[in-house]
């Protein structure tokens, strides 16, 4: 297997993306610090460039190939916040994007992957093997940019937990736990090793949807599960069948375990977030903030961190959530 990055890949990491990310903020609510009995940190990545932290891992990785695979372009596939990071990297670095997405992809994420100037092909969710969909694409000698299962990727990723203990400690806050979105685990354990290095005690949780809670079962097990096929879920960005090999690897050493929540427990936390943080935050960006209602997290009196991934959401569904409530 690939040799998983380090904490020193993600200063890395860190350096080339100065001056090109968001350095987005900690922010907090008195009414969900009031709610919960403790003190908690929201990390919006909502505010990220392409609106999803996934641009970090995206540019790194690009910053990582030589300038002859470059030429040759890139190729990926995402149901959307991973395809709109390629886009605008490729952009910045001028090479040809080629994006594989679903056809039940946000119409949002579609429109704005090939507003950045990308190709977008398409393939059914369900019944395609997304990697077959672009291998023709490999084998022409275009470079395959994982979503998550990649040392670059996740270092990138990582740069989020570099930034949250940093801005921990700028607010005398000592973090208890960190709670990340979690679909391939690109994420969850880029900002573990960031986290575990700061603070080897505070724990770090993953949260999936409802019957896409392959890292839960996979922990409890010890070894990657798949997901059942026949489920959905309103989190289009955290569907995967099973979690990366890498991936699996860093996540099964450092988190402190997996949360699983239903949609009507995200759907009430974006309506949460809009109430009380005033951001917008897509279905699979809120996992973080229902699982605070899990009862699975001890939270009485402790500080917690929670990563909000991405505020890429349709508006006509987004509508339709809210006004739910």
């Amino acid at each position: 297997m690939t040799t998983p990055p380090g904490i020193a890949d993600i200063h890395s990491a860190a350096v080339r993306l100065s001056g090109l990310i968001v350095e987005t903020p900690l922010i907090e609510s008195p009414e969900l610090n009031r709610r919960f009995g403790a003190r908690i940190l929201f990390k919006p990545e909502t505010l990220q460039r392409t609106g999803s932290f996934k641009f970090r891992g995206a540019y790194n990785k690009l910053s990582s190939l030589s300038a002859e695979e470059r030429a040759r372009g890139v190729v990926a596939f995402s149901s959307g916040n991973h395809a709109q990071g390629v886009a605008a990297a490729a952009a910045m670095f001028g090479v040809k994007a080629v994006i594989a997405m679903p056809t039940d992809a946000p119409a949002m994420k579609v429109g704005n992957v090939r507003k950045m100037g990308a190709e977008v092909i398409t393939f059914d969710r369900v019944r395609d093997d997304r990697t077959a969909v672009v291998r023709s694409y490999v084998e022409k000698g275009m470079v395959l940019v994982p979503p998550y299962d990649d040392p670059a990727i996740i270092a990138g990723q990582g740069t989020i937990g570099l930034e949250l203990m940093r801005q921990a400690r700028a607010l005398g806050v000592s973090l208890d736990a960190v709670v990340v979105p979690c679909g391939g685990g690109g994420l969850s354990s880029g900002i573990s090793i960031a986290v575990k290095d700061a603070s080897p005690g505070t724990a770090v949780w993953a949260v999936e949807p409802d019957h896409f809670d392959d890292t839960r079962r996979s922990l409890i097990k010890g070894a990657r599960v798949l997901n059942a096929p026949g489920h959905t879920s309103i989190c289009d960005a955290l569907l995967v069948a099973e979690p990366g090999a890498i991936t699996f690897e860093i996540n099964r050493k450092n988190l402190a375990g997996a949360i699983a929540v239903s949609d009507k427990a995200v759907a009430q936390a974006m309506r949460d977030a809009m109430a009380c943080l005033k951001l917008v935050v897509e279905p699979g960006g809120c996992v973080g903030l229902a699982a605070l209602s899990s009862g699975e997290i001890d939270l009485a009196g402790k500080s917690i961190a929670v990563v909000l991934s991405g505020g890429n959401v349709d508006l006509s569904t987004y509508a339709e959530i809210i006004a739910a409530g």
